[in-house]
């Protein structure tokens, strides 16, 4: 499917594949598939009940919930409706969200069942006036036709990490993520027999990636069950793709260890058996975890990506060095000065403004990411780490992400995040916080590695005056999003 840069009218993928293949798997919740059919019926309802509510083009829908089958149908009933789809992960503190949809502006809001029990959440809606709670039957089937859609309007509103302050909502249109879909399958391969494992969360551009995907390939979203062991999961709902990082890939073929061995028949025993291809974040990939895959012929792959270019920009094979690929078709991405500027089809349309997007690029069309990166001799993509998060000590640039990488190759540690202290002498030195491997320390009787021992293990690894000259542990914060949000660990140490 293509869309040109002008108005032309298009149904929306779902619509069009409820007339390519009507009872082909659209979801899967629980073990039960929903057919395209169904999802096509559900979501013009949806549009039906929003026109009765009195929602119109351009309002700001904001969606309460953990994945579930209604966030999905409301992500494709405001594609059609040209209603903003803004989830807000529930985990947020309830004064949080309402900060959250008074910055953006968000008119109407929709709480999943769950949430309409957390009195704390409810009570501070309902003091703001003008915040309008919406009730949908998402049980209710339509028989009407669907109409086409304009594919450049904006259908959806996601929340950056906010890592420097409060998130920004990044808007896309329906043609944004379907130019991202087109260049993530010229690697991985996504065929209408196949299903995916909705892992990450809607509210994140990753999972919201891959509804888009599913529905123009005519694949299956399948959601998590949290009632299953995620081995249990992959051979019960026969998933081919799945999005995991390194501790849970870990975990997974552990698991599919111990069932191969307790089964007498292994092709009964094999959870992975189905799997095609795997896209792993998280950082770097061990050589033995690839090593594991590569035994099993499950192709894994490694992405440089961002909520402001609807995912993946750039992919490539995972290796053990961390680099992220090479650049996906409709994509653009140029290194200055080691800092990555971006732009393509898959570019948002800008962030919510009070009206309106405001959409920060430079004289040609380009974005700045605030990242740093360079190519390799093989043209992959590697990232150095993020501008704004440098310091210097004593006259030199410190860049946090380089020691974190190196501390995170001790077998002891799981996490890091380096960050500067003031010192009289120097101006500021680094510091670590670590967040230890819990499957290993039961093993080892020590709490935490000793600084004297992490001075001899960086010693080949990082520039002396790179070395952090205090280690704290990591502290007990929550995420409301499925990435580590450094501002917030820093300061539950840095007090």
């Amino acid at each position: 499917m293509t869309v040109s840069s002008t108005n032309k009218q298009i149904l929306s993928p779902i619509h069009q594949q409820a007339l390519a293949q009507a009872e082909a798997p659209a979801y899967r919740f629980s073990g039960v598939a929903v057919s395209y059919q169904t999802l096509h019926q559900q979501v013009i309802a949806l549009t039906q009940q929003f026109n009765q509510i009195g929602l119109k083009r351009g309002d700001r829908l904001a969606c309460i919930a953990h994945n579930c089958p209604q966030l999905l149908q409301l992500y494709w009933a405001c594609v059609d409706s040209g209603i903003l789809f803004c989830p807000i992960s529930p985990r947020f503190a309830s004064q949080q969200i309402i900060e959250l949809m008074q910055c953006h502006n968000y008119q109407y809001y929709w709480l999943e069942a769950s949430q309409q029990t957390n009195s704390s959440l409810v009570d501070a809606l309902q003091d703001q006036p003008q915040l309008k709670a919406i009730s949908l039957d998402f049980n209710q089937l339509s028989e009407q036709a669907q109409q086409t859609i304009n594919p450049n309007v904006a259908v959806n509103a996601i929340l950056t990490s906010g890592s420097s302050g409060t998130p920004k909502a990044a808007a896309h249109s329906l043609a944004n993520h379907m130019a991202s879909a087109k260049g993530s399958s010229e690697l991985i391969g996504l065929a209408s027999t196949d299903s995916w494992l909705l892992s990450l969360p809607l509210f994140h551009i990753g999972g919201l990636a891959i509804l888009n995907r599913c529905a123009l390939a005519g694949a299956c979203v399948v959601f998590e069950d949290k009632n299953l062991a995620l081995a249990d999961q992959l051979f019960r709902d026969e998933i081919s793709h799945l999005s995991l990082v390194s501790a849970q890939l870990q975990q997974l073929l552990n698991a599919a260890v111990e069932r191969e061995s307790d089964n007498e028949t292994s092709a009964e025993s094999d959870c992975l058996s189905r799997v095609k291809a795997m896209l792993l974040g998280g950082g770097a990939i061990s050589a033995d975890l690839l090593s594991k895959l590569g035994k099993r012929n499950i192709k894994a792959y490694t992405s440089y990506g961002m909520t402001e270019m609807g995912s993946q920009i750039t992919t490539g094979i995972a290796r053990t060095d961390g680099s992220s690929g090479k650049v996906l078709s409709g994509r653009e991405l140029k290194i200055i000065d080691s800092e990555i500027w971006v732009k393509g089809g898959c570019l948002f349309l800008g962030y919510l403004a009070d009206e309106g997007f405001n959409l920060p690029l430079d004289n040609d069309g380009w974005f700045y990411t605030k990242d740093l990166g360079h190519f390799d001799e093989n043209g992959n993509l590697c990232i150095d780490g993020r501008a704004d998060n440098m310091f210097i000590s004593g006259g030199e640039n410190i860049q946090p992400e380089e020691i974190e990488t190196a501390l995170k190759l001790h077998p002891l540690i799981s996490d890091a995040i380096v960050f500067p202290v003031a010192d009289a002498k120097f101006g500021t030195l680094p510091a670590a916080i670590l967040k230890l491997n819990e499957s290993k320390l039961s093993n080892n009787s020590a709490n935490q590695p000793l600084e004297a021992e992490l001075t001899d293990f960086l010693a080949d690894k990082i520039a002396r005056f790179k070395r952090p000259r205090c280690y704290y542990p990591w502290p007990e914060v929550s995420s409301a999003g499925i990435k580590v949000v450094r501002k917030q660990v820093i300061e539950a140490v840095d007090k």
